[in-house]
Parts: C-alpha cells; structure tokens; sequence
C-alpha cells in the first residue's frame, strides 16, 4: 500500500482578509513531490484558510491513489486536533470544513501530525503565491509557482550524504573521517577547557574538538555553510571513530558521552536540520512453553504460541505503550508468538497490525526445540563452527548469521524509508533485534553472543537522515514489574 504525506497551510492578510491556502502531496517512501495544490479563496480567517488546504490536499491524495494511506502534517494546532478528535469544533465556520475534511477518504487511512512552521515550508510559499495573485486580481497557476524551489533554498544547510545504508555505524564513522579532513585543524597545543584537569590530549579528544570549529589559526579560510554541515555531521561518530581506531584513552569515554566541546549529532543532541528520525522500538514477543526452557525456537520449528505467562506480559507491555503514547504503527514478524504480542498491543492501541516478513526469527535447522546442551551433544563439530564463524548454517541448511544480518539491513532499510520521521513498533525474535542493534553499533557479529534479550522486552534504534544511528533502550523490562 502507498503512503503519501500530505502538508496543508492557509493565511489571511488581515485575519480575516484576503486569505489563501496551499498544500502538497509527497510520496513517503521518494520524498518526492506528486502534486501541489494553491487558490486564493477571497476574504476570510486563518483557520478558514488551512482547513481549505487540507481539503484540497486530500483531495489531490485521493486523486492520486485513493486506497493510500495519508500522513497530514500542519503547522495549526487546532487543525490538528480538531481533526485528530481530541478537540471539539465550536465556531460554525469551522464545522462544515472539518466534516468536508473527514469524508474525502476514510479516518482509517488518515492520520494527523503537528509540525512547526519552519518545516512547512513549501505549503507556507503556495499559500503565500496564492494570496499574491490575489492581490493581482489572478489565481494561482502552477506552471509559475516556485514554492518548491523557494522552500528548499529557505531550509537549513543539507545534511551531507550517508556513505553507507542507514543505521550503519561504521559508513559513519567513515563520513566523520572525510569531513574532519576538510575542516580547519585543530592547533597542536590547545588549552583545556575551563574546569577541567590539564591532560594530554587524546585522539578522541582531538577528532572532537576540530569537529566543533574550535580550532584557532585556520589561515582566514571562509567558514563556509558546507563546512558548517560537514562539522555537524561529524560531531557525533567523531569522538568513537577516533577510539576505535586509536583505542581507548583515559578522556575518550568522557568526550564520546558528550563531554566538553562535543555536541553530538544524533540521540538526544540532533542538530535541528536532520528533522525527526525513524524510531523502531523493538519488542521481543511473551513467553512461549519453549522460553523457560532455552530451546532453540526459530521460523523452522513448531511455530509455539504464547504461553499464558507470555499473554500477561503482551497485555503489560501494551498497558506501557498506551501510557506513552507515542506509537503511529505496529509491524509484525509472521509467526504466531510474535502475531499474537502485536496484536494485544494492537487492541490496546487501537492501531492495525502489518506482517512484515523480513523480522522472522533464525531458521536454526535441525536444533528446532533443541536445548543447547543437547545441540552440543548430537551437533558438537556444527555448534563451534556456528559459533565462531558467522558464516556457518545450523545442521541442516538453517539460516546463518550472516545471512540474517544481510536479511535485516534490507528490512531495515526499505522501512526507514516508508517510516522516515515515524515511531513504529516491530514485535519480532531474539535474533532480529540483537542485529538491528548490531549494525547499529558497527558491532561484530560476535556481540549477538553478549547481549541479554528477555521475553516481552522492549529496546530502540533512532535512525536520522544523514545516515546515522542511535541506540535508545536494550532490554527494558519495567513495565513487567509488578
């Protein structure tokens, strides 16, 4: 199914006065720009005016593919809630427009999203080219609008290009590498910031302050936006990059938490031109009569449902959820453990469930329902191959890791793209989500062997637009304390 997102905003010169709107429809996977829609509409209020382009801009949507869904973003709050149902519509202008609104395509296609002003910019500039030809006595024509064009111009500096796949750590950190050479360098000797302890300066302390600008003595080279970007997009790897590389040093841990003169670029830190992320948060499904038992349970075996311990823990953390509040869409790995998880939360949330093939679990072979110890038994020579190399199938012909991990970048990358600046819930397996973290990280496969997922735990990955991931949670049980 398509996705489109739709962005609508109206003005009156006068408030009310001579008003108009404009909106665009933009393919959610692309970006690109499908249609725009403007009209100067004669003398009325602001609210008028947005609640006219949001009509046009479904309209244009439906238009378009009318069994899509449609993510809408305005800048107007009341518009916003008006139509998300959280606030009643009183003024009787608004009433007729707001019920216009909601018949061009059904409410479960349709979802509404506030956004500042300055990240609606291109319905800003239609809206805006509407009322000027107003003014001339015309209407709008498409054929010389130059919203799209005057809005791209306006936006903040462009994130440089990922040179990698989303979420990859180490294209990165390489990208941090390349920008840092092109910033001005650092001086040999810089002093150490106020309140700190005077200490040698360590590699990851170099990379970081050279990638705030703070170095001195650059020979009077213009600090041009492009460079600007470029330290931006460096800030956050700059400090790992330089200890992966160098090792360890006593100041690094400090400078790549974000210790003096770093600022990072990702996590909590993001520079405003990366817009939001896509966040998956990761729910390992509940218990099944196999998870107590540490069997091997993969997408080759018996299929288990859950348990009941396994359905209290899906109706707990679909409570949790539901707290926050902060879920757009449920994804789910096709087996029945991880299904039935997806839908308690579901039903809680009030939200649809999409089977998403790409998080099924490992097919571990012929160690379906096998213990570890029994896989040691009967398969000794296939286990230490399996575990030191990733590389290696389970007896049998089952999945390898690394086949796995090839499995889930393209998952991961076909959803960043669907679910660029959205929160979405992937209930999946033990192995899926140990790799979305791994790669991540930039970890070796190694680390799937280090990391603790219990049943019904929850974790998170941000992915940002130029290219980059932060890891948000590992293995949150909270919400299954009593």
């Amino acid at each position: 199914m398509r996705e489109f997102i739709v962005e609508a905003d109206g003005g009156s010169r006068g408030n009310p006065g001579p008003a108009g709107y404009g909106s665009v429809v933009i393919d959610a996977a692309t970006g690109e720009t499908l249609a725009e829609r403007a009209e100067y509409i004669g003398v009325a209020t602001n609210n008028v005016a947005e609640y006219r382009g949001l009509v046009a801009g479904l309209r244009a949507a439906r238009e378009l593919d009318p069994s899509a869904t449609v993510r809408v973003r305005m800048d107007s709050k009341l518009v916003v809630e008006q139509m998300s149902g959280r606030w009643k519509i009183k003024h009787p202008d608004m009433k007729p427009l707001a019920a216009e609104a909601a018949r061009v395509l059904p409410a479960a296609q349709v979802t509404y999203e506030w956004i500042p002003r300055e990240r609606n910019k291109h319905a800003d500039r239609l809206a805006n080219e509407a009322m000027d030809a107003g003014k001339r006595g015309q209407q709008w024509e498409a054929s010389a609008s130059r919203a799209g064009l005057d809005a791209r111009v306006r936006e903040t500096p462009a994130v440089p290009e990922p040179a990698g796949p989303p979420g990859d750590a180490a294209a990165g950190a390489a990208k941090a590498r390349e920008a840092l050479t092109r910033s001005h360098r650092a001086p040999a000797a810089a002093q150490a910031p106020s309140g700190t302890e005077d200490a040698p300066a360590t590699p990851a302390t170099r990379v970081a302050g050279a990638a705030d600008g703070q170095a001195a003595g650059s020979g009077g080279d213009e600090d041009t936006t492009k460079t600007r970007a470029d330290r931006r997009a460096a800030r956050g790897v700059a400090a790992q990059a330089a200890v992966t590389e160098a090792g360890p040093a006593p100041d690094a841990g400090r400078a790549a938490e974000g210790g003096p003169g770093v600022t990072p670029s990702v996590g909590w830190g993001a520079a405003p031109d990366l817009g939001a992320p896509a966040t998956f948060v990761l729910l390992r499904h509940g218990e099944t009569p196999l998870t107590p038992q540490k069997r091997f349970s993969g997408s080759g075996g018996t299929d288990p449902s859950l348990s009941d311990v396994g359905r209290e823990q899906a109706e707990r953390v679909a409570a949790a959820f539901a707290r926050r509040g902060t879920i757009q869409h449920i994804l789910a790995s096709p087996l029945a453990r991880t299904r039935e998880t997806a839908g308690a939360v579901a039903a809680r949330l009030g939200l649809e469930v999409t089977v998403e093939d790409g998080l099924i679990e490992t097919d571990f072979g012929a160690w379906e329902g096998l213990t570890f110890g029994e896989v040691r038994e009967r398969h000794p020579e296939d286990l230490n191959a399996w575990l030191a190399d990733p590389e290696a199938e389970p007896t049998g012909g089952g999945e390898s890791f690394a086949a796995t991990a090839t499995r889930i970048a393209a998952t991961r990358d076909r959803l960043v793209a669907r679910y660029a600046g959205r929160t979405v819930l992937l209930v999946t397996h033990v192995t899926p989500i140990k790799t979305f973290v791994r790669l991540a990280l930039g970890a070796p496969p190694e680390s799937l062997f280090r990391m603790e997922l219990s049943a019904a735990s929850v974790s998170a990955v941000a992915y940002y637009a130029d290219g980059n991931a932060s890891v948000r949670l590992l293995n949150d049980t909270s919400h299954l304390r009593p």
